[in-house]
């Protein structure tokens, strides 16, 4: 199959497990990328569960072909099916909103990777559909022309980061989990989804299984799950006046942590969630213990971001609306408005 995937980051480890498949994929990015990536493809680091280093996967030396292009020059009639993985501010960019304005007439199927889910997406949920979320979007409308039924949610589960002394081409996995995808609605879409799974499964490297799989569940709200540890880790890596590692987010007050796991989980099961859908508690802290860096969101406003992904605002708002509310979760996405806040000031012009 062919596979475009809107996003050279995150979106190059699916990219390599696609190409270990036998898929060809056209990465999605910048110029400057586009062009490093089409001289050299890129390079993925990640770990076999029987070795202690890390590996370097290379997509030159995998079956499938890769290229990568910027978003005005997308060929949409080349593609079998739509990865979403660039933060969600990013998709408000004139000429990527152009770019998925043209994925929504061409009626494609799209898997979004994105801890923000895609706003469409939310519109299949029963719960959700008629909640006004748009505030919780840097731009809400980019999302209007898709069908939700075109739309499904993968739950991006692996941590994975750019080393900031590397080349953009160069992705290392620090925690190689799988990818939890919910079910499309339409069998035709659905059949490409399982296929990719299957065929990611099956690649193995000097006979052995490859981790970061590609898993298919029947429940919208299986990516959902990734909700609690957001609010949990990932948004509480975020201080007044500074940033700490996930690991530090959630161990410093475990306890704090299993409050705030827990109330994010019983918030999904009140729109609609399974118990069975959510990952214990405990096994997220185990894992936390491993996740030694601050989360990409804490690192890009400590960078001077002046707008990051709300998976915090969102959670926060559908709360409210349920009658449901959390005095850390209103804290933490006040601390974040604030350090956003901050930042914008520093960038805003001097006065003449």
């Amino acid at each position: 199959m062919n596979i475009l995937i809107l996003g050279a980051s995150y979106g190059s480890l699916l990219s390599t497990k696609l190409l270990m498949a036998g898929h060809d994929v056209t990465l999605v990015c910048l110029p400057n990328e586009a062009d490093l990536i089409n001289k050299d493809g890129t390079e993925v680091r990640l770990k076999l569960r029987h070795e202690s280093a890390h590996r370097s996967i290379f997509s030159r030396d995998l079956p499938g072909t890769l290229d990568a292009v910027v978003p005005a020059k997308a060929d949409l009639a080349r593609y079998d099916l739509v990865g979403l993985a660039m933060q969600e501010p990013q998709f408000s960019a004139e000429e990527v909103s152009a770019l998925l304005s043209r994925v929504a007439e061409a009626g494609l199927p799209c898997l979004s990777i994105m801890n923000m889910p895609p706003l469409a997406y939310l519109r299949r949920i029963p719960a959700l559909a008629a909640m006004n979320l748009d505030r919780c979007y840097l731009d809400a409308s980019v999302w209007a022309p898709f069908d939700p039924d075109n739309i499904t949610l993968c739950s991006p589960d692996p941590q994975a980061f750019r080393p900031p002394e590397e080349a953009l081409n160069v992705l290392h996995v620090g925690l190689p989990t799988n990818f939890k995808a919910a079910r499309f609605a339409k069998p035709e879409h659905q059949s490409i989804l399982q296929q990719l799974c299957d065929d990611i499964a099956a690649v193995r490297l000097d006979d052995h299984e490859v981790p970061v799989k590609l898993k298919a569940h029947d429940s919208l709200f299986v990516p959902m799950a990734k909700w609690s540890m957001l609010l949990t880790g990932n948004y509480r890596c975020i201080g007044d006046d500074g940033i700490r590692a996930i690991k530090e987010a959630v161990h410093t007050d475990k306890n704090a942590s299993a409050e705030v796991y827990a109330y994010v989980d019983t918030l999904v099961q009140k729109i609609g969630g399974d118990a069975a859908d959510a990952v214990p508690f405990e096994k997220y802290a185990s894992a936390a213990e491993s996740l030694l860096k601050p989360s990409s969101a804490a690192r890009a406003i400590d960078a001077g971001a002046i707008n990051i992904e709300r998976v915090d605002r969102l959670v926060q708002t559908i709360g409210r609306d349920i009658g449901m509310q959390h005095p850390s979760i209103d804290q933490t996405v006040a601390t974040v408005d604030a350090r956003l806040t901050a930042n914008r000031k520093l960038k805003e012009p001097e006065p003449a």
